[in-house]
């Protein structure tokens, strides 16, 4: 199952006061530092439907940025959500390893809570567990990012991870579709590791890494190769050196303008425009120009984060109140569009290996935006791309 689409209407996100909501809706995301545009997406709901704490329908929460060594802080600060009677729904995004235990233990407590996210855990635990899971199209973003570097100008691909992530079987697979489809439309695929900015390196030293490597592989491989890495924090000073010294990125793993860009290029927003996409892609686009990265830097105009834990959050209220059904890929896509106008959708449900295809977990991507627009308005028209049957195949 395959749908576009495409909504072109302005829309305007108010500030709503709400008094003695009927019901809560809790936001679990990461800080600031770890994924910024996931957190900005809870404080978009939090402006149209208030916070809990002032009456409204939204409590927010954020997880460790060390998730990964702090799983009992994660589980506890889902779990906790549930200790408030009126929650109805509880939303994770991004939904790190811990998060299946804290939905088992809140569906063991109050089964009458929707449990919604972005996981990053097996999907075959997830779709035991989760009322409504989605995720970056992988199988289709695996070929369609390849097929964009080679329009673009690249004739090599890396693809730059560590084995946590590898260990995700979404992640990898994707892996092997760009390496396959390098195979097919004749670039050379290059598959990189680097450092888990979890472990004991860190954050500054997993990105330290990045800006002593790039300079030597592009010399290596010269500046027609296209870079793609698998973690956030890789992402800036990733860009970064691409600006500076050539090569091509076509789009972050959890694509957003806001996703690197501003750090590695010196960009920064005034409070009137955040949260305001064209006028984010705009100044982006003038910083990348001004580096001399057009034509070769791209993303999605719409961030990932903030339009899944926004358009979560969304959707999950409007099938508590009834007006929609919880796995129905229509509403879910129609919540999305509410924070996305202008960009083209395209999606599918995960169909694991046993050729299952799941309702409750919605693989979805947005076109392709690339600055100084290689086609009118940025677009590419990648979600217009028909991805070859073969790719959904590979394992």
């Amino acid at each position: 199952m395959k749908k576009v689409f495409i909504l072109s209407l302005l829309v305007v996100f108010s500030v709503a006061v709400f008094a003695a909501a009927p019901f809560h809706i809790g936001v679990v995301t990461g800080t600031v530092s770890q994924s910024e545009d996931d957190l900005r997406g809870a404080e978009q709901l939090i402006k149209e439907y208030g916070s809990v704490e002032d009456g409204g329908y939204i409590q927010h929460v954020t997880y460790p940025d060390n998730f990964m060594q702090e799983v009992d802080t994660t589980i506890a600060q889902i779990v906790g959500l549930a200790d408030d009677p009126l929650m109805k729904a509880i939303v994770v995004n991004q939904a790190v390893p811990g998060t299946v235990a804290a939905f088992r233990r809140v569906r063991e407590m109050r089964p009458d809570i929707l449990l919604l996210g972005h996981p990053h855990e097996d999907p075959n635990m997830v779709i035991d567990t989760f009322d409504l899971a989605i995720y970056p199209d992988n199988v289709a973003r695996g070929y369609l990012i390849i097929l964009a570097a080679k329009r673009l100008g690249a004739d090599k691909f890396m693809h730059i991870s560590f084995p946590r992530h590898m260990g995700y079987e979404l992640l990898s697979r994707r892996r092997d579709i760009m390496r396959e489809a390098c195979n097919d439309l004749g670039l050379e695929f290059i598959d990189m590791g680097s450092p888990d900015p979890t472990s004991d390196i860190g954050i500054a030293g997993a990105q330290q890494f990045i800006l002593e490597k790039v300079p030597a592989w592009l010399e290596q491989y010269g500046p027609n190769t296209a870079f793609f890495c698998t973690n956030d924090a890789h992402t800036e000073p990733l860009l970064k050196r691409i600006a500076e010294l050539g090569g091509y990125f076509i789009e972050a793993d959890l694509p957003s303008p806001t996703m690197g860009y501003p750090g590695a290029l010196g960009v920064t927003f005034t409070e009137d425009e955040k949260g305001n996409w064209p006028a984010i892609v705009e100044k982006v686009q003038e910083a990348v120009i001004e580096k001399g990265g057009a034509n070769r830097m791209g993303t999605w105009a719409f961030s990932l984060g903030f339009t899944a834990t926004a358009g979560l959050g969304e959707h999950a209220k409007r099938v508590i109140e009834g007006e929609s059904e919880i796995t129905d890929f229509d509403d879910v896509m129609e919540a999305f569009m509410k924070y996305t106008p202008g960009a083209g959708w395209n999606g599918s449900l995960y169909v694991d290996a046993d050729g299952i295809e799941h309702d409750n977990f919605i693989l979805i991507y947005q076109d392709t935006y690339v600055f100084n627009p290689y086609t009118e308005g940025g677009f590419m028209g990648m979600t217009q791309v028909e991805v070859p049957e073969k790719y959904f195949y590979i394992d």
